[in-house]
């Protein structure tokens, strides 16, 4: 209950902001991002919209994939009409698809450009069930494995730009409170949805691609300690607030509900202000492996800080990606952590 005050009251954390905050002010200490070359995923619309936006502000160089390219150029000029010096390039992307991650990655290496800050943004809610060209259903391919891909073949240019500058790499994924919300074996729930249409459940498999987007966080955290490389990587929850991502269901039923929580939503500048903090404040220098929410560390659920499902979704992931789905999860059925 008294969280849920601060949360209503925008009461202030320890890093001096809140749940009021908005993308702007967490990046009024950070007004010049000249140096930094960034690329966001899902900034056509919502709360990748609002990050792009204030980090072109800022003076950061964007690249923005997108499936829909109509859309991202509309993007690039609401910010080129606000910011005229902006660099903004626009590239293709349908993070569903492993073939266009590759694809993609492929193009952006060809400009030559340094990357210093990578945040996964993109995110779908499918209320139908689908499958992607993978094999694997979608609502986890495009919030995850997408996502899981593209920062693998991004991180050697990451860790490069981070040395020859001495300015710090950041991965910032966006993961939601909603994680907390599946329990069971995230691998054997996978691999059933992406078999079985019947077992399907909108909600579960959209809190399963989030819980992933925490483990993938943590265990890519611990790698990149490993190899004491400059890169940071954390996640965060950007809170709730009605965005595109219900534009599969539309109705006076969702209009009801959003109604009603109308007081528990955020603007979409203020829910792009964790993103936003996260990615740019040199508080959180050297800081990885965390997770945020309202601009302030925060804990996940139990299941999403076990590091042993964290490093077994990893394994899989690398399977997936490699060799399908169904060799994935008939190499782990077996496999002891």
């Amino acid at each position: 209950m008294l969280e849920t005050v601060k949360y209503l009251m925008g009461t202030r954390g320890p890093s001096g902001f809140g749940s009021k905050s908005t993308a702007e002010q967490v990046t009024e200490c950070c007004a010049d991002l000249r140096s930094v070359t960034a690329i966001i995923t899902g900034a056509t619309s919502g709360i990748g919209a609002e990050t792009a936006r204030v980090l072109a502000k800022r003076g950061a160089r964007l690249v923005l994939p997108a499936r829909n390219l109509k859309a991202a150029e509309d993007t690039r000029a609401r910010i080129i009409s606000e910011c005229p010096d902006s660099h903004i390039i626009i590239m293709p992307l349908d993070l569903s698809s492993l073939n266009s991650v590759r694809n993609f990655v492929h193009h952006f290496h060809t400009l030559g450009l340094p990357l210093n800050l990578l945040i996964n943004n993109a995110g779908k809610f499918a209320h139908e069930h689908a499958i992607s060209e993978d094999g694997v259903e979608m609502t986890f391919a495009t919030n995850y494995l997408g996502h899981f891909l593209l920062t693998k073949l991004l991180l050697e240019r990451m860790i490069e730009t981070a040395k020859k500058t001495g300015i710090q790499g950041r991965i910032v994924n966006v993961s939601s409170g909603i994680h907390g919300w599946f329990s069971g074996d995230l691998i054997s729930y996978l691999s059933l949805i992406s078999r079985n249409k019947s077992h399907y459940d909108a909600t579960r498999a959209y809190a399963l691609s989030k819980l992933a987007n925490v483990f993938h966080t943590n265990e890519l955290a611990r790698r990149l300690q490993q190899m004491e490389a400059n890169v940071t990587v954390n996640c965060v929850h950007p809170g709730i607030v009605r965005t595109r991502l219900t534009r599969e269901r539309e109705g006076l039923l969702t209009d009801l509900v959003f109604f009603l929580a109308s007081k528990l939503l955020k603007t979409i500048p203020q829910a792009a202000a964790t993103t936003c903090y996260v990615a740019t404040h040199p508080r959180l220098l050297n800081v990885s492996g965390k997770y945020f929410s309202d601009c302030n560390e925060a804990s996940t659920s139990k299941l999403g800080s076990n590091s042993i499902e964290a490093a077994k979704l990893w394994a899989a992931s690398e399977f997936i990606i490699s060799r399908g789905l169904n060799a994935a999860f008939d190499l782990l059925k077996n496999f002891e952590f």
